[in-house]
């Protein structure tokens, strides 16, 4: 059974070594040790016993917006309901927190996102503190070609 938690400090060795391969494709995001820790309140994980098989983070960029970032199942555990768990784990989250407007999404799957509800938007609207804090880290910066959607909280 899978269940979802909040990560510890003791998890980010396993999640680092789960996002090997797609850090190195570039499909996600390269976050330093210090960086996961820094942040670690924000991840959700999901495990099989002890076995870490995801993870998602809820990001907070303002009052108005956070950003579901760093979403990751294993391979051998997709088509199994995971991933929109721990979306909804974090749409919740960003709730129960008092985001104000709207959860962003960066991805190359975006139909998995319009089928929780999630909208396109155009990549300028963007804010530019995601541009220049994450975006300009990434191997494929500037020729992106992921989809920005949004998922407004409060409607």
């Amino acid at each position: 059974m899978i269940l979802l938690s909040k990560a510890t400090l003791q998890d980010i060795e396993q999640m680092q070594l789960l996002v090997r391969s797609d850090v190195k494709d570039g499909t996600i995001l390269y976050r330093s040790e210090d960086e996961m820790a820094t942040n670690i309140r924000s991840y959700v994980l999901a495990k099989d016993e002890n076995i870490l098989v995801g993870y998602t983070a809820l990001h907070i960029h303002s009052k108005a917006l956070a950003e579901i970032r760093s979403l990751i199942v294993h391979p051998s555990y997709r088509g199994q309901d995971i991933g929109r768990k721990m979306v909804l784990f974090a749409l919740n989250e960003a709730k129960d927190i008092g985001v104000q407007r709207e959860v962003l999404a960066l991805t190359y799957v975006p139909q998995f996102f319009h089928k929780l509800g999630f909208v396109e938007i155009q990549k300028e609207a963007i804010p530019e503190q995601k541009i220049w804090a994450d975006c300009i880290k990434c191997i494929h910066f500037p020729v992106c070609n992921e989809s920005a959607l949004v998922y407004k909280l409060w409607e």
